[in-house]
């Protein structure tokens, strides 16, 4: 297992790990080795599953001892790609020694010519939606050729694209960090990608054909090679607590009553959009534990809040800057709503679990994944913006909480129906063991 250097890829990397561990099967894991410590606890099978520490480079331009994207800001990962791409020796040295049959990884766009050398096969592992990687495969196809691809092919689905109700949106087409062909001379993290899903022996998803079954045949037919799929490979359900202050804080508020905000391990909002979204989280009068780092130019969570903003909430509204337990946040019984990011992780705790979903995407796939929740599953909302530039308001905010959250609306009946029918399927007795069953038999199928 070789993941892209981020808590969001890392952990759904490890999650298969403990899977394929289940089954039997022997796991050697290539992390950062500071980072290893913070997965350690993650790992439930250490007598099958070996981590093998990497030491990450040093480059120009990056703090001293960044090793992951939640150690440094969204527009200094070109700077973290550089140092991953620069651990390659290392990697090599570890396949040479350990002679693995297969090799899982995402963004080293350079391993499968390595792997393929030692008589390896490699397996793309998305850590994002199929509906999102079948989305890319115009402008992957220009860049393939050393075309440049327009505006217009982000915007607008692919030819033969299974869904007309998903487009991109203008300001999130304009990103150059993820599309262009380079940036700042180098591979671009979109290039990138579908070169790795290009070069690969197979791919992988998190997925299943019955949520997302066009799009998987979308990809077989673009990429002409086999989509593997794990079905939903749900975290294990962890026996710890909820941590006691949020237990006591939850507790205090009636059932399905309090809002859940939070927008995952590397998102860092502006001042003034931090400021939007906790003023519509007030304007709703509901309660609300906000879970968000300090945004741009700010050192603390407090120092951003808005004036009189802390004694208007007392008793109803927290704003937190460190780790909580999203997932049993979530199940708790006070908790009735999640503002999200629609990152894919949070995309799949949203889904099994009960509370109405509000969606606030600010990057990458998530704008893909967030119109799949909302257009193809119809299981949220998303908050109103301006195209131009993706800026929401207050207003905007504490109105898609109240279409769910209100009592009689129409809409949120809708989507609370149409969200307790997939949280059903995806908790169907034996599907998930079914899906890894099958996966791992193709898994073999690939090595003969």
């Amino acid at each position: 297992m070789f993941p892209w250097f981020a808590m969001g890829h890392i952990t759904p990397f490890l999650q298969l790990s403990n899977k394929l561990a289940e089954k039997g099967h022997r796991i050697t894991f290539l992390i950062p080795s500071n980072t290893q410590k913070k997965f350690n606890h993650l790992n439930y099978h250490p007598h099958l599953i070996q981590f093998i520490p990497l030491a990450v480079p040093q480059v120009d331009g990056l703090p001293l001892g960044v090793e992951t994207m939640s150690d440094v800001p969204v527009h200094q990962a070109p700077l973290l790609a550089v140092a991953f791409d620069l651990t390659k020796d290392q990697v090599k040295i570890a396949l040479e020694n350990l002679k693995p049959d297969l090799a899982f990884f995402d963004f080293a766009y350079w391993l499968p010519p390595l792997v393929r050398s030692l008589g390896v096969k490699c397996i793309f592992f998305s850590v994002c939606s199929a509906v999102s990687s079948s989305y890319v495969v115009v402008p992957a196809r220009k860049l393939d050729k050393g075309q440049h691809f327009s505006e217009h092919d982000l915007i607008e689905p692919p030819q033969g694209y299974p869904s007309g109700s998903i487009k991109q949106l203008l300001f999130e087409a304009k990103d150059g960090l993820y599309f262009s062909s380079e940036f700042n001379g180098k591979i671009s993290f979109f290039h990138r990608l579908t070169t790795s899903m290009t070069e690969s022996s197979a791919l992988c998803y998190r997925a299943c054909t019955e949520m997302e079954g066009p799009f998987i045949d979308y990809l077989e037919k673009q990429y002409n090679k086999q989509v593997l799929l794990l079905g939903p490979n749900l975290s294990e359900f962890s026996h710890s607590q909820l941590e006691e202050r949020w237990d006591m804080w939850l507790g205090g508020f009636k059932k399905g009553s309090v809002v859940y905000c939070a927008f995952g391990s590397e998102c860092v909002l502006q001042k003034d959009q931090f400021q939007e979204l906790v003023l519509g989280l007030e304007q709703t009068g509901l309660p609300f534990l906000v879970r968000l780092k300090p945004p741009f130019g700010c050192e603390t969570l407090e120092e951003a809040l808005p004036e009189g903003f802390e004694k208007r909430v007392k008793g109803r509204g927290v704003v937190h800057g460190d780790w909580v337990q999203q997932q049993k946040i979530l199940s708790h019984p006070s908790v009735g709503c999640f503002v999200s990011h629609c990152g894919f992780g949070s995309m799949w705790e949203s889904l099994v679990n009960s509370c109405q979903i509000v969606l606030v995407p600010h990057f990458g796939d998530q704008y893909i994944n967030a119109k799949f929740m909302t257009e193809e599953l119809q299981v949220a909302v998303d908050v109103d913006r301006r195209e131009e530039d993706g800026w929401f308001t207050k207003e905007s905010v504490c109105n898609a909480v109240k279409i769910v959250m209100d009592e009689g609306s129409k809409v949120g009946e809708e989507v609370r129906e149409n969200h307790l029918k997939w949280k059903d399927f995806l908790l169907t007795e034996g599907l998930e063991t079914s899906y890894i069953n099958n996966f791992i038999i193709k898994l073999h199928d690939i090595l003969k």
